[in-house]
């Protein structure tokens, strides 16, 4: 099914207005913080963001796979992830927790797995629909992504949303590589997220503005954090 002229039930614009969104932080138990206030955080992300790619450069390949398969693991475990009918996913980078064994067991446990498709000139992304690794195809920023020829997702239903990042703390808030596109789809998106990270890349505290969203659960090898509780 085309995108074109279909209710994108999970696109950005169904997001809730701007004064929603402030209310909504205003009310948030880490709004004290005073990274929540800072004007310029920028700075302090690219520091985070530079030491986790530092990190992560470091770990040897048989360091990084033996750390993703707990986390692969540890995710499948989760009760959220194995009652979901639905599961919205996204392609790893090379220096990310790999998702290959994610996406394949939940296509082998009959989930209608869903993965992101950047929306041209623009910071929205739309999910849709794959079956198979034959339905993608090199996007942008060469990530592979859904062709075409893809059906929309047009109601995430229950759901979880597993949520990339190159650091969390154990809020739940998340540094990215800057783009914003999970923060944007994540202000609509109403299921439950699940984001995924190696244990030396949590910090104690991400510093956050408004727009950033936090995830309900991070799961890194060593532990699981549930953000709201």
């Amino acid at each position: 099914m085309s995108s074109q002229g279909a209710p994108a039930a999970l696109r950005l614009n169904s997001a809730p207005p701007l004064p929603k969104l402030l209310s909504e932080k205003k009310k948030h138990k880490n709004c004290g913080s005073p990274f929540a206030m800072n004007k310029d955080i920028r700075p302090i992300k690219k520091q985070i963001r530079e030491r986790s790619l530092s990190m992560r450069k470091s770990m040897s390949r048989t360091e990084k796979q033996r750390m993703d398969f707990k986390i692969e693991n540890k995710v499948l475990n989760l009760w959220k992830f194995r009652e979901s009918p639905t599961v919205l996913l996204y392609c790893s980078l090379p220096l990310e927790v790999s998702t290959k064994h994610l996406i394949e067991r939940a296509w082998a446990l009959g989930k209608t797995v869903a993965l992101p498709r950047c929306v041209k000139d623009t910071s929205d992304m739309d999910f849709f629909v794959v079956r198979s690794w034959d339905d993608l195809e090199a996007g942008a920023y060469s990530i592979p992504e859904p062709k075409e020829r893809c059906e929309l997702l047009q109601d995430s239903g229950v759901s979880v949303c597993i949520v990339p990042a190159l650091a969390f703390d154990k809020a739940g808030y998340r540094t990215g590589y800057g783009k914003g596109y999970y923060d944007r789809f994540l202000a609509a998106y109403r299921g439950t997220t699940i984001g995924l990270v190696y244990q030396s890349c949590i910090e104690d505290e991400i510093p956050h503005g408004r727009y950033d969203r936090k995830v309900d659960i991070v799961v890194t090898e060593n532990d699981t954090y549930f953000c709201n509780n």
